[in-house]
């Protein structure tokens, strides 16, 4: 895969098409990122509203995931069948109806069925989104995946602001997801001319796989890959403010110092990734990425003071931040499978740290304590960058 050199005239010698279609499919990350947003900002409402217990509504949250990770094949194949564009514009406005229908729940039961489509038009939304992608960055003929997911993350900061401020207001969240659902549509509309009339002809070049055929060997290293690094993205979204709390003994003002800190540096560091990746290539991203991983963890657990635990939790952030873009941005490119099956494969892999990394956090630390897991999780970044440097497929 060829390294990207980035000049000084690069961004102007862009054309205008080029750099429009840019901005439409960030746009549709944002669009993705303020939906998923509006939904976690109101969990606490929703939870009262409903008379749920932690343990039945812990339960309950399971089943948006397993939607997620019930339609990954599916989202590959109609993804390579039709193309990313036409499958995003039917599974965005999709994704929102979703989102409304979680708003009108009363009883538990409602509300799971509610969360499985959300997960399962969500995660069409995902892999269609990501291909769009992969084509737009291969299109602008340097890395810009990263910022893609950086637009993502910033909808997470400017949905939970709205929906701070659609509380404080006491707007239902029926209405308030119908606000965000509106100003969603609104984005689709005027952008959907400019997104990548991108399709596949992979799967016209190579024989029919079988439904549930063995992965790739390499998609396979890249989606571990991707493992390693969501069951720490896992950890931080799920345990860093107990951490702060049980393990660092914050003030409650700063319990959730941590978190945000990881937020933040996660967001930045997929502003800056794309250039990062042209100057020093793919592989050294990813090597270093792991090490901060690893060392930002590490600095948490022996030093489990407020500001060791802070810079280390910000290097964990900064670690996590390009290593999913661009392990998409490298599946999407293998050129043996049709993007939208190799991002499927991948993302499937991937996720599954998301779900087990929680977990096993939770796990460790009933056993042996909460500083012993964080220690656990630490390994994952060594293994990213001991995984990296073995792939020859990342340059």
């Amino acid at each position: 895969m060829t390294v990207f050199k980035l000049t000084a005239t690069a961004e102007t010698a862009v054309p205008p098409e080029k750099r429009r279609m840019r901005i439409a499919v960030a746009l549709f990350y944002f669009s993705m990122g303020l939906c998923f947003a509006s939904w976690a900002s109101r969990i606490p409402d929703i939870k009262t509203a409903l008379h749920l217990s932690d343990a039945a509504f812990g339960s309950i949250l399971f089943a948006l995931p397993v939607g997620q990770f019930l339609m990954m094949p599916f989202s590959g194949k109609l993804v390579t069948r039709y193309g990313s564009h036409k499958v995003l514009l039917y599974a965005l406005p999709v994704y929102t109806i979703c989102l409304s229908n979680v708003g009108l729940v009363t009883e538990g039961w409602q509300l799971a069925i509610a969360l499985f489509l959300f997960g399962v038009s969500g995660n069409m939304c995902n892999i269609a989104i990501n291909t769009q992608g992969i084509a737009a960055e291969k299109l602008y003929e340097r890395p810009i995946m990263s910022m893609f997911h950086g637009g993502w993350s910033i909808a997470g900061f400017t949905g939970a602001l709205i929906g701070l401020a659609m509380i404080n207001l006491k707007i239902v969240p029926y209405m308030h997801f119908w606000i965000v659902i509106l100003v969603v549509w609104a984005i689709v509309w005027s952008n959907k001319q400019f997104l990548v009339p991108f399709k596949s002809n992979v799967d016209k070049e190579e024989p029919r796989r079988k439904f549930f055929s063995k992965p790739d060997s390499t998609l396979l290293q890249l989606g571990i890959i991707g493992f390693c690094s969501m069951a720490s993205e896992g950890a931080m979204f799920d345990w860093s403010g107990i951490y702060f709390k049980d393990v660092v003994k914050a003030p409650s003002s700063l319990v959730i110092l941590g978190y945000t800190s990881f937020m933040i540096m996660m967001a930045s560091g997929r502003f800056v990734a794309d250039r990062l990746i042209a100057k020093f290539g793919r592989k050294h991203l990813l090597q270093v990425s792991g090490v901060m991983i690893s060392s930002g963890l590490f600095i948490s657990v022996i030093f489990p003071y407020l500001i060791p635990s802070t810079i280390g939790f910000m290097l964990v952030g900064l670690g996590v931040s390009s290593i999913v873009p661009t392990v998409y941005s490298t599946a999407g490119k293998n050129g043996k499978v049709a993007p939208g099956i190799a991002l499927a494969t991948v993302s499937s892999v991937s996720f599954l740290g998301f779900l087990m990394g929680p977990p096993l956090i939770g796990y460790i630390s009933a056993a042996a304590g909460l500083r012993y897991s964080f220690a656990v999780i630490g390994v994952f970044g060594l293994f990213i960058t001991l995984l990296v440097s073995k792939l020859k497929v990342i340059h």
